[in-house]
């Protein structure tokens, strides 16, 4: 496959994924609302690095999962298992009552290591990229090999890139829409888990 290519696959796939409201973005909108457009580039910096090294191994993943077919059922098992899980857990901390948080301002200097730390802790990244390369090869439109996962994460590392930074531009304008979508994403999270989870057992059982 070639560098375009792959760059293109990998920076469409991370737009649309990095597009959807989450505490990423809303982490984005607020600290460039505090601290300003630069330092926000600096959190955001930190996201991509994250994301770069996620998209490898997620590339990695559906390539050993592609080649061994006799074992996706027994990851579909333990995957819904673990969305049910993930499901529960959402709607606990949606119907959770939640204390007010006190705000707490950070330093620009540690603002890039800030957006590691947030984007270590973004669960749905691997899989997401995980799925996302695996329908990909699926259709015979991305091929496994060391160079192409690399370039497809410097293609995902610049998608992510953009579209926070676009977040970062426009957050006077976007605070309060993701701000809405911020207090009710548990139930929308648990709610979309618990329909790939039941879907997936219902696929399997029938």
């Amino acid at each position: 496959m070639t560098f375009l290519t792959c760059l293109i696959l990998g920076f469409a796939i991370a737009a649309s994924g990095s597009i959807v409201p989450s505490f990423l973005n809303l982490t984005v909108v607020k600290f460039s609302l505090k601290s300003g457009r630069k330092s926000a580039l600096y959190l955001i910096g930190g996201f991509a690095t994250v994301l770069f090294f996620q998209a490898n191994i997620g590339a990695y993943l559906s390539s050993i999962l592609m080649k061994n077919s006799e074992y996706i059922t027994s990851i579909q098992k333990v995957g819904i298992g673990i969305l049910i899980i993930l499901s529960i857990n959402f709607f606990r901390m949606h119907f959770k009552k939640q204390k007010p948080k006190r705000k707490t301002e950070i330093q620009k200097s540690k603002a890039y290591f800030h957006g590691i730390g947030m984007s270590l802790l973004n669960t749905f990244a691997i899989p997401f990229y995980f799925t996302s390369i695996s329908f990909l090869i699926g259709l015979g439109y991305f091929e496994y090999s060391p160079m192409n996962s690399l370039y497809f994460s410097i293609g995902s590392t610049l998608g992510s890139f953009c579209l926070y930074t676009l977040y970062a531009t426009v957050a006077s304008k976007i605070e309060h829409r993701l701000s809405f979508l911020a207090v009710r994403i548990n139930f929308i999270l648990g709610c979309l888990t618990g329909i790939v989870g039941l879907g997936n057992l219902f696929y399997l059982l029938y």
